[in-house]
């Protein structure tokens, strides 16, 4: 029965992988800008105009990214006679290096600097400078980037690092090797 299932999850993951790929070269044809190295989990929803959206190069993109690039909102408004012409777009540019998380959604006219992390299940509807980590819904500032990198040294766990190319071993490893610590209870 697990061998079925894993043929059939195979098959799911493949069949998924190449409807992205698929919708990935759509969205660069319609002139979505893809720096070099950039990193995919999942392909993100790029909306309507992706056009208006820049990616820079060695990004890295998690699960379940959305862009919204216009303001959909505003047809409540068109029957007003005073809004009737009422639009909203906006570009979307995402710096060079840069993380967003899984499940986060980029609103229209933001701009990530270089070198900046998105929390996971963030709604960005500001600009970050270069070497920042947001999160929250709005994002908003945590640290820069090097308190993030100290804080991730500080929870750093070590393993032997040549397991990672055999992930069987490396998970067998984590589960006998990991403590059981958890984070306190915030007051």
């Amino acid at each position: 029965m697990i061998f079925i299932y894993r043929i059939i999850l195979k098959i799911h993951t493949t069949y998924q992988y190449i409807i992205q790929q698929i919708y990935l070269k759509i969205a660069i044809s319609k002139g979505l800008k893809v720096g070099k190295n950039v990193r995919f989990v999942e392909v993100p929803e790029f909306g309507t105009e992706p056009f208006l959206i820049e990616i820079g190069d060695e990004t890295t993109f998690s699960n379940n990214v959305r862009f919204i690039n216009h303001d959909g909102g505003y047809n409540a408004l068109h029957f007003f006679e005073k809004y009737k012409d009422v639009r909203a777009f906006g570009r979307i540019k995402i710096g060079k290096q840069c993380l967003i998380g899984a499940d986060t959604i980029i609103m229209l006219g933001v701009e990530m600097g270089n070198n900046c992390v998105l929390g996971a299940g963030s709604i960005l509807t500001t600009s970050m400078p270069d070497g920042t980590v947001y999160a929250g819904v709005p994002a908003r500032f945590v640290c820069t980037i090097e308190e993030y990198g100290d804080k991730a040294l500080k929870n750093n766990v070590m393993y032997p690092r040549e397991l990672e190319d055999d992930r069987p071993k490396l998970e067998a490893y984590i589960k006998e090797h990991l403590p059981y610590t958890y984070k306190p209870i915030k007051k």
